[in-house]
Order: structure tokens, then C-alpha cells, then sequence
């Protein structure tokens, strides 16, 4: 099997970055440009389940990523997307349009769970390989000022279901199953096993 000393990164998240360091492998960004409209990808389709449609919107990241390469004529190697989707019920959460948004996301989860889906996809060479991670959070119920102060944070905007789970608002989270790291945008181990499974070196 070829092995790959790096991968591209077709995502913004600083968090995906940091995971990727964490397991010791070597990427560069590979981001949209500024005449790629990334967000229609996020588009929902009415009535489509929270996972169907966080698998779908990942595998036209990766469309797109790996277009972006070849346009591009970068060097060859694995290109690896992600998406985050939060959901309660069949209802999606996306990233917040503005305040009003994130606070109505926020009350809206407040005490209650919710499921976290991270979708991964990897493509290398010719191959295509996915994963799926679905986790689940709750919320001890939020007063409105603390709402409001973590809106005010700025914290919530760019993140689907309007928080971050490394944030502040941890401490109102009385319990996760599932992936820690999944919840926060890369699921280690299924990142992992696709890698691994694909060439790609990992850093001692």
C-alpha cells in the first residue's frame, strides 16, 4: 500500500486541526475560495433525517474538496472533510444566523438531549471511505442570563446547535455518551481507522 506523509483538510474548524494534531498527522488546509459558495452545501432538504443529511452534506464537501485539488494542481494525497450536525428529534440545528438565533437554539436544548452527529469522509486516489459518529448530550436547564452572556461571548456563532463543548457552557452539560472528540468535530477513532486504513503516517 502507497503511503501518504500528509493529508489535505477541506475545513475551517481550528478544532479539527487541533485533533488531527493530536493524533499526529500532518495536514494542509484545503479551503474553499472566495468564489465557492461552501454554505449552499449546508442546505437542508425538507423532511431529511438529521444523519441522512449530515452524511450527504459531507460527501458534497468532498466532492468539492477534491475538485478544489485537482483545479488547483496541488500535490496528489488523501483529502479528509467533516460535518457537524446537532439535532433534537428530526429537527436540524445548524450554525445560528445571528443572536436571536443562537438564543433560540440555546433554550431550545436547554434542559434536554440531543444528538451530535459527525460525519467523516476520506478520499484517496479513486477510493472513498466514510464514518459516522452519532453522540448524545444534555443540558441541565439554562437560566436566560446565562444564555444571553454566552450569546454575548460570541462563542456560539460558526458552530452547529450554537455551542461548543469545549466552551463555558460545559459546565451545564450534565452528560455526554458517545465521542468526546466526535462532539467537538472529528471523532479520533473513526478519523483513526480511515487514515490508518488509507497509508496516511502518523507522527510519533
Amino acid at each position: 500500500m502507497k503511503k501518504h506523509p500528509f493529508i489535505y483538510l477541506a475545513s475551517q474548524s481550528p478544532r479539527r486541526r487541533q485533533l488531527l494534531d493530536q493524533l499526529g498527522v500532518r495536514h494542509e488546509l484545503l479551503l474553499a475560495a472566495p468564489d465557492e459558495d461552501a454554505e449552499a452545501l449546508e442546505e437542508h432538504v425538507p423532511g431529511e433525517e438529521p444523519a441522512v443529511y449530515c452524511e450527504r452534506v459531507t460527501q458534497l464537501k468532498l466532492d468539492a474538496a477534491v475538485a478544489r485539488l485537482k483545479k488547483r494542481g496541488l500535490p496528489p494525497a488523501p483529502v479528509l472533510c467533516a460535518d457537524t450536525t446537532v439535532a433534537l428529534g428530526r429537527r436540524i440545528f445548524g450554525k445560528p444566523a445571528d443572536a436571536d438565533d443562537a438564543v433560540a437554539t440555546l433554550q431550545r436544548l436547554s434542559g434536554r438531549t440531543h444528538r451530535v452527529m459527525t460525519a467523516v469522509a476520506l478520499a484517496s486516489g479513486r477510493a472513498r471511505t466514510s464514518a459516522l459518529s452519532v453522540s448524545t448530550v444534555r443540558f441541565a436547564p439554562m437560566p436566560t442570563h446565562v444564555i444571553a452572556a454566552y450569546v454575548a461571548s460570541g462563542e456560539p456563532f460558526g458552530k452547529a446547535g450554537a455551542y461548543a463543548i469545549q466552551s463555558r457552557v460545559a459546565a451545564w452539560i450534565e452528560r455526554i455518551a458517545g465521542s468526546y472528540s466526535g462532539i467537538m468535530g472529528l471523532p479520533l477513532h473513526e478519523t483513526a481507522r480511515l487514515l490508518l486504513d488509507a497509508g496516511v503516517e502518523f507522527q510519533e
